[in-house]
């Protein structure tokens, strides 16, 4: 065949996953004969640049598409249910008269106190009231009634009720008031009335404590959708039932609170805030950036407020500057060297600049503050486990740091970034099941249509240069062959970054999988790590170590890991048992030594969280 005539045979199209996106190729036109002496690679550039010329006036462009992250809601909280009594009203009803426990004299008490029951006005969660006239149905017993007699046991629950604001509860939702011990004997059946009244008041009130303290009295699911949990639905009637049966009920009950030396923590710490004063506070101008050099009117308040928060130490180590110090705006060497000193012994960033971070560190917060967050706290603990694995890592989102607990103590713990407000980091639990070295990056939608798209517009050829794969319906493509004005709504395109030194994953992943695409990895941007204020991801967390926290949950040792990596070569290895992991978001929460830390709420979900508790308040006060 000659040259003219192999120059007239047309190219096979290249196959398209959906309609123009991918860009088909043009027939060959026949060569001049300075085409001839051309490379074949040059030849190529310039089909490829008459091809984008040609589609970008035919092909039809797509509307931009914007994934946007979830969305918070407008709390609608459980509404109170009237308690229908009639199942234990009527013996009938309930089919059971067997097992009354007869009195003394031969009168069922039990029996003659259903009375009360016909214009009992009660209100409980449905839940509580679904169970509790189960129970008594089925069992016509007293629980917390002998004879004519309140017990002791009832007493003590009643006591564990009464004090639930400890456990960052409301012991307004529980309060139940306890008959007086004495009554006039000639009324027996009125007695028997008001215990019987009594007996379902306590229950309800029991089993309406054991949801609220088991999980909490906000169902997060319905905050928003960065909060991802499967709402605890705990058997009321077993645990009734238990409870009835226990030899210390007041302790049985308690023990549905969260069990575990964090939540130990959180509650002294309440205690503990309740009964100080407020004080004197120091304040400092909310927008204070102040640099070395500067001057600045503020520096006697900053200078003040390290005088009332530094250590002894510290203070006596800059005795001279602080008896020489005259109120003077000009922050000059000496005061800086204090400020990072300052700084230093607080675990923040050395610098000597005073921003938001060392701002609220030398002022702090009050105490009504400080016990907003821990109950706020108490309340999230509620969605975790109620026992928290003894093997298990731990990613305080305001904190920045993730740990690894190993026989329930700390063995690790590291910075690390999270997700910028605009692409927040969810809060949910699951487990740990793989680790991935040398890992490609699998770009999320949201980046790849936020992001991506936009600039591939104007330079197809971006994901090539850059080490990226793409996928048109799980078909690999070149980058520079897809017509990205087309790619819209529906369009199945995938894309990946191969492993390497630029990979955003750095060197490795280790892997929850979840429906948010979280999970924690390596990151070639080491600097991050040397800022207080770490939000600057999409969402997953990055580690500071992230050789170390692979080396935990895999079970080894680093230096196994690093010759993991040293192949270069994409590598997955299975966690030999999955090790539980909370992302979670805690603005109070104990550190390592046992005392409560404080952060700033970087995605303002506190407030949302109270806003929620209000709405519950309102719709079981009827306010």
């Amino acid at each position: 065949m000659t040259i003219g005539m192999r120059a007239g045979v047309a190219m096979i199209a290249v196959a398209v996953a959906f309609t123009g996106v991918v860009v088909p190729t043009q027939p060959v036109q026949a060569q001049s004969l300075l085409d001839i002496f051309k490379s074949p690679a040059q030849r190529q550039r310039e089909r490829n640049a008459r091809e984008r010329a040609r589609v970008k006036v035919e092909a039809p462009k797509a509307k931009p598409v914007r994934i946007s992250g979830p969305r918070y809601h407008t709390y609608r909280a459980d509404k109170l249910v009237q308690v229908d009594f009639g199942k234990i009203a009527d013996p009938v009803v309930t089919g059971a008269i067997g097992d009354i426990g007869l009195a003394p004299l031969g009168i069922d008490t039990f029996s003659e106190g259903r009375a009360a029951l016909d214009t009992l006005d009660v209100r409980a969660l449905p839940e509580a009231a679904e169970a509790v006239v189960a129970h008594y149905s089925e069992t016509p017993k007293y629980i917390w009634v002998a004879g004519t007699s309140v017990t002791d046991r009832a007493r003590a629950v009643a006591e564990v009720l009464n004090g639930a604001d400890a456990v960052g509860l409301s012991a307004d939702d529980y309060r139940v008031e306890v008959p007086a011990d004495s009554f006039d004997l000639s009324q027996s059946t009125e007695r028997q009335k008001e215990l019987m009244a009594f007996e379902m008041r306590l229950s309800l009130a029991i089993a309406n404590y054991i949801l609220d303290a088991s999980r909490g009295r906000v169902d997060p699911n319905r905050i928003s959708g960065y909060h991802d949990f499967k709402r605890k639905n705990p058997d009321l009637g077993s645990r009734l039932a238990a409870l009835s049966k226990s030899e210390d009920p007041a302790a049985a009950l308690l023990a549905h609170n969260p069990q575990g030396a964090h939540f130990e923590a959180l509650a002294a710490e309440l205690k503990r805030l309740q009964d100080l004063d407020e004080g004197d506070r120091i304040e400092i101008a909310e927008n204070i950036l102040l640099k070395p050099g500067q001057s600045n009117p503020e520096l006697s308040n900053v200078m003040a407020a390290i005088s009332k928060k530094a250590s002894d130490e510290l203070k006596a180590e800059h005795a001279l500057l602080f008896a020489s110090y005259a109120g003077k705006p000009e922050y000059d060497e000496e005061l800086v060297q204090l400020v990072k000193d300052f700084q230093k012994e607080l675990g923040l960033k050395p610098d000597g600049v005073v921003g938001p971070a060392t701002r609220r560190a030398m002022v702090g917060i009050t105490n009504a503050d400080k016990i907003e967050k821990v109950r706020l706290a108490m309340e999230r603990a509620r969605w975790l486990p109620g026992v928290l694995a003894s093997r298990r890592v731990f990613i305080n989102q305001p904190a920045y740091t993730a740990s690894y607990y190993n026989g329930g103590k700390q063995e690790l713990s590291m910075r690390v970034v999270v997700g910028k407000r605009s692409n927040q980091t969810y809060f949910f639990d699951d487990e740990i099941e793989l680790v991935e070295f040398n890992p490609y990056w699998g770009v999320p939608q949201s980046i790849i249509f936020n992001e991506m798209v936009p600039k591939l517009r104007n330079d197809p050829g971006y994901l090539d240069r850059s080490g990226y794969e793409v996928t048109i319906g799980g078909k690999r493509v070149s980058s520079s062959n897809v017509n990205w004005s087309a790619v819209g709504a529906g369009s199945r395109v995938g894309v990946r970054q191969r492993p390497g030194s630029s990979n955003a994953l750095g060197e490795l992943k280790i892997m929850f999988p979840n429906s948010h695409a979280i999970y924690m990895h390596d990151t070639p941007s080491k600097s991050l790590f040397e800022r207080d204020t770490r939000a600057f991801s999409h969402g997953c967390i990055r580690l500071q170590d992230p050789r170390a926290m692979a080396a935990k949950v895999l079970g080894t040792t680093v230096e196994d890991i690093g010759s993991y990596i040293a192949g270069g070569q994409h590598k997955p290895v299975d966690v030999p048992e999955n090790i539980p992991v909370h992302v979670a978001y805690f603005t109070a929460w104990p550190n390592e030594t046992g005392a409560v830390s404080y952060y700033a709420d970087i995605y303002g979900r506190d407030g949302y969280l109270r806003k929620a508790i209000d709405a519950t308040v309102s719709a079981r006060t009827g306010s």
